[in-house]
């Protein structure tokens, strides 16, 4: 059985999207979370309701042999110089015959999180579907490990807007 997560107000998830935005830093959201933490619930369960868990949301692992699976860079000579991202494609497609195995494309768009491990995922899946997945990095930067992290990328992007 999977475990339930509790119902949150929806002040509360408007706080936490400021939060990856941006919008207000930690400590403000924190505080803010503290208002919320009543009739039960404790502070560290609703942050751990909020925040995304990407474990229970793979659905292809990493090392599944259906697929190939690497981290490329693309030189972009009209653009910003390269770009980094996760190429992933069938097996089946990653042969040495005379004539390569074409197959169509699509290009994995993340949102402000960056290149994370659903977005890895989403590529994964595409593979198995017989595509030639390719997710670029648009914040030229590994995956943010924390949330505290991915709010001051967010920061920093919306200030050279």
């Amino acid at each position: 059985m999977e475990p339930t997560r509790p119902k949150l107000p929806s002040e509360a998830i408007e706080l936490y999207n400021l939060f990856i935005h941006g919008a207000i830093d930690r400590r403000v959201f924190m505080e803010g979370v503290q208002r919320f933490a009543i009739g039960g619930l404790a502070v560290s369960t609703i942050i751990e309701a909020l925040m995304p868990n990407y474990a229970l949301g793979q659905q292809v692992s990493k090392t599944d042999d259906r697929i190939k699976t690497s981290y490329e860079t693309v030189p972009s000579p009209q653009g910003n110089g390269s770009i980094k991202g996760y190429l992933v494609r069938p097996v089946s497609a990653d042969t040495r015959n005379a004539t390569p195995t074409k197959l169509p494309g699509i290009i994995v768009v993340h949102e402000n999180r960056g290149l994370n491990p659903h977005i890895e995922d989403i590529a994964r899946r595409l593979a198995l579907a017989n595509f030639m997945a390719f997710a670029p990095d648009g914040l030229l930067a590994a995956f943010p490990a924390t949330t505290t992290k991915a709010a001051s990328y967010s920061r920093k992007w919306m200030a050279r807007r």
